[in-house]
């Protein structure tokens, strides 16, 4: 009985450091931002054609 608790304790901080690892292990200052993050519209609104997108 002492040993299957021990086996789920174990499992159960294995599978909480893999969380951890993949939620908060990364680059230092977060994700590079990328160029049209910039220029997003807001929720909800619908996209608006710039005149880059024109051919």
């Amino acid at each position: 009985m002492r040993g299957l608790l021990l086996e789920a304790l174990l499992a159960l901080v294995i599978l909480l450091l893999i969380v951890w690892w993949t939620m908060f292990s990364g680059r230092p200052r977060g994700e590079v931002p990328r160029a049209d993050d910039e220029r997003q519209a807001p929720e909800g609104s619908p996209p608006s054609a710039s005149t880059t997108d024109k051919a």
